[in-house]
């Protein structure tokens, strides 16, 4: 899906910038951290870095031409991608921008007015204004992508009383979508960090200010602080008394935990149901498999099950003896008290929230389960291993055959787009990495086109990436997902 890229605000003061050269044209490609063009604002000329990946499909400004912030400087996507429908879109925003002309305007007759200093205005949440000490400038959460709302601060690079240059990453901030640098653009002495590390902020809020020595800021920052929580009353957070909520029964500790119904890996006629994998494993370790319990489907052992496997002790006879029986469990009385434990989520986890949401109403479902015997595979990847540059796992041959499959069935690989149903003619196979931070689908684009040495270089390529998450969105957009 094409990106937008906006004129970000590179200043406190910041309301339009211009032009001052495109480094690229249309039709170029456009890798993260390629310089798309030079910005000259009010106060220097600045490099604009691209965050995302592929083609350069639209140029909104021409060179030396001014455009304001937040307006559309181009559009970034796959070659030949339809991109008119979003500036289409941006058009029909435009008159709903006139209030804030307005309200613009009357700010500009405030500041006039007789009796104000000249210091710069920030306007807060009650229509007040709070003063900003000259030489200071604010730093606010940038928009680094168009569907971002929010940042989280990751964490700071420089902290307070340090020395900052105009060109200083002075903080990483995880978006929805990828982790970048935030460059301050101003130069001069950190005088405060209004977002620590670990928390969000949203776009257009305060993160830092930037001064000359000693200046002292805290005025301007307790009236930004009180503007913003003016508009509704603090949430409330309810907790129970400590000394309640360690308090439990007595006798909550003797209730003899269910009974657990063992799967063995045998069926009713006594054939020991495995996968020819761990039958292999299970023999290669000398173990026998018709102790191993397994986890499969009707309690069939899988490989998990036989490297998981420990060899029970038998029980001594002393420790036999020695069990006392149950007590029985008295009635409950007060069972303690109800509590709970927020856990702050990141970017990524609330975007894989809200995607696997809209999944859920807008892609079909249905669920098939079903064995397939993997010998032959099992021996063909080994003959394939032996001359392969790279090796080839049991995923990369199920990649390639959910990609042959879908040339086989192209209506399967179609995409609902409200008023039409789209059919793609490209092949894009994802499979799910898990990661501290959430689920991530990593994209083997044109699998159909690839070997399997080249799906597995590929996945190699993606899956052993230390950094995963600063890698471009594109390459983790999933048109089909095995797991």
């Amino acid at each position: 899906m094409a990106e937008v890229i906006r004129m970000p605000r590179m200043s406190d003061t910041m309301t339009e910038g211009v032009i001052v050269e495109w480094h690229k044209k249309a039709g170029d490609k456009v890798k993260p951290g390629d310089v798309l063009a030079e910005v000259e604002t009010d106060k220097a000329t600045m490099e604009l870095e691209s965050y995302n990946e592929g083609t350069l499909l639209y140029i909104g400004v021409e060179k030396g031409k001014s455009i304001a912030v937040d307006g559309i400087l181009a559009v970034v996507g796959k070659e030949g991608e339809d991109y008119k429908s979003l500036l289409t879109a941006e058009n029909s925003k435009m008159p709903a921008k006139k209030p804030e002309e307005n309200k613009t305007k009357m700010e500009e007759k405030k500041a006039n007015n007789p009796g104000t200093s000249d210091a710069p205005k920030v306007a807060s949440a009650t229509g007040e204004g709070a003063s900003l000490p000259k030489d200071a400038k604010v730093i606010r959460m940038p928009l680094l992508s168009d569907t971002m709302t929010e940042g989280k601060i990751i964490q700071w690079n420089k902290k307070v009383g340090d020395q900052v240059k105009s060109d200083d990453a002075i903080a990483e901030v995880e978006t929805d979508k990828a982790t970048m640098e935030v460059v301050g653009y101003e130069e001069g002495t950190l005088l405060y960090i209004g977002v620590e590390a670990g928390k969000a902020a949203k776009v257009n809020a305060i993160i830092a200010i930037i001064g000359k020595p000693g200046t002292d800021v805290s005025a301007f920052v307790a009236a930004d602080a009180a503007a913003t929580s003016a508009p509704g009353p603090a949430a409330e957070t309810k907790s129970e008394p400590a000394a309640e909520a360690s308090i439990m029964p007595a006798n909550a500790g003797q209730v003899a935990p269910p009974e657990e119904k063992e799967l063995n890996g045998s069926d009713e006629n006594g054939r020991v149901k495995a996968s020819p994998l761990a039958k292999k494993l299970a023999s290669e370790k000398g173990i026998d498999i018709g102790k191993i319990h397994g986890s499969g489907d009707g309690g069939r052992i899988i490989k998990k099950d036989v490297d998981t496997y420990v060899p029970s002790e038998p029980a001594s006879k002393e420790g036999v003896n020695s069990q006392q029986p149950a007590k029985t469990v008295q009635p409950f009385g007060k069972t303690g008290v109800e509590s709970f434990t927020d856990i702050p989520v990141t970017q990524m986890r609330k975007t894989i929230a809200r995607r696997l949401t809209e999944s859920n109403f807008s892609a079909p479902h249905f669920f098939l389960t079903m064995e397939i015997n993997m010998d032959n595979a099992l021996t063909s990847r080994q003959a394939m291993n032996e001359v392969s540059p790279v090796k080839i796992s049991f995923n990369d041959m199920i990649i390639k055959a959910c990609a042959m499959a879908l040339r086989l069935h192209p209506e399967v690989n179609s995409s609902w787009m409200n008023d039409f149903i789209r059919q793609n003619n490209h092949i894009h196979i994802g499979s799910a990495i898990a990661l501290p931070e959430g689920l991530i689908v990593p994209v083997i684009k044109f699998a159909d086109q690839k070997t399997l040495s080249q799906i597995a270089a590929d996945a190699k390529d993606l899956y052993d990436r230390q950094e995963i998450k600063r890698y471009s969105p594109q390459n983790f957009r999933v048109i089909l997902s095995l797991f």
